[in-house]
């Protein structure tokens, strides 16, 4: 299993970014993001099931969007009105529909300054 993570980048307070998660080897039921920012401990942002559930952080909800491709075995969050606390490193994470096992992505940085 391998999930390659796109997207990250700076942009200013109020803009938007868009990250894509692209998933090989296996069938996933859930995929989402997850974000560490320093000297703070990962935490969920947004999970999205197979069949379209969807999960947020309170933080996020409103703000961002998380969809997928299951034909691509891709997920994607879209960020619109991002605050400088989104600050972080983005991981995407899957989870294999069989046997539960959870993967993570090499992680993306999403940096919100002026």
């Amino acid at each position: 299993v391998q999930l390659q993570a796109y997207g990250g980048g700076l942009v200013q307070p109020g803009g938007s970014l868009r990250l894509s998660c692209a998933a090989s080897g296996s069938i996933f039921s859930v995929m989402g993001w997850y974000r560490q920012a320093p000297g703070k401990q990962r935490e969920l942002v947004a999970v999205i099931t197979s069949g379209g559930r969807t999960n947020y952080a309170d933080s996020v909800k409103d703000r961002f969007t998380i969809s997928r491709d299951n034909a691509k075995k891709t997920v994607y969050l879209q960020m619109n009105s991002l605050k400088p606390e989104d600050t972080a490193v983005y991981y995407c994470n899957a989870v294999i529909a069989t046997n539960n096992r959870s993967y993570w992505g090499q992680g993306t940085q999403v940096t919100v300054s002026s």
